[in-house]
């Protein structure tokens, strides 16, 4: 699992703070939706509290890159729904395969 190509690591590198950006403006938006909702000012504000406090904690807002724990890195992103299949097509086939394999046991 650790032998992430030099290829994917720097691709990875490249590409994670635009799937961060991405995932940070979803859930803005999914923070405005709430914050909009018919709720008492009060409910709204403890929830995206909540909220803030949950998501803050997910790889799609912030993540120690490491190379050895890119796996997991990419697995969390998937999982949280901050990339989907399709963003891993441009890295190398044997890292989707090892990827998807992982992620669709």
């Amino acid at each position: 699992m650790n032998d992430i190509s030099k290829r994917d690591w720097k691709l990875f590198r490249e590409k994670l703070p635009k799937w961060q950006e991405a995932y940070m403006e979803r859930l803005c938006k999914e923070y405005i939706e709430l914050l909009n909702g018919d709720a008492p000012a009060s409910e709204k504000f403890w929830a995206l509290e909540k909220r803030i406090k949950e998501d803050r904690r997910k790889p799609g807002v912030i993540v120690s890159i490491s190379r050895s724990e890119l796996t997991y890195i990419i697995l969390g992103l998937l999982r949280d729904g901050a990339i989907t299949e399709k963003d891993l097509e441009d890295f190398s086939e044997e890292f989707q395969e090892q990827i998807l394999y992982i992620y669709n046991l």
